[in-house]
């Protein structure tokens, strides 16, 4: 599997979510291409909230992704690449990856 920053997939949500949970990767792409066992995500909600910056992101309907989403920026995780397990259905752009990644400095008040 070879995974890319920006790329959304669906993970595997055990059996709270057995439909699965879309996610965002946001890890550094140097990692990911050296398989890397876990990466950083940012999961998605089609309960979209307005006005939620930074906490949430507004993701469009692309790809393979039919509807709208939130990023919720404040459940950035680790997990294990493993249970990525279909995808990548969609890929946002790099000015859409900007903002989430300020969204998350922003979250973790990290300056750049």
């Amino acid at each position: 599997m070879a995974l890319e920053r920006g790329q959304i997939w669906m993970m595997d949500g055990g059996a709270r979510m057995p439909e699965g949970r879309a996610v965002l990767v946001i890890q550094a792409q140097a990692l990911l291409d050296a398989e890397h066992p876990t990466a950083l995500v940012v999961p998605l909600s089609t309960n979209t909230v307005t006005d939620a910056a930074p906490l949430r992101v507004r993701i469009p309907a692309i790809g393979k992704l039919k509807r709208e989403t939130d990023a919720m920026i404040d459940q950035l995780r680790p997990v294990d690449t493993r249970s990525l397990i279909k995808g990548p259905l969609a890929k946002v752009s790099p000015a859409l990856l900007e903002t989430v990644g300020e969204a998350v400095r922003d979250v973790l008040d990290v300056t750049a």
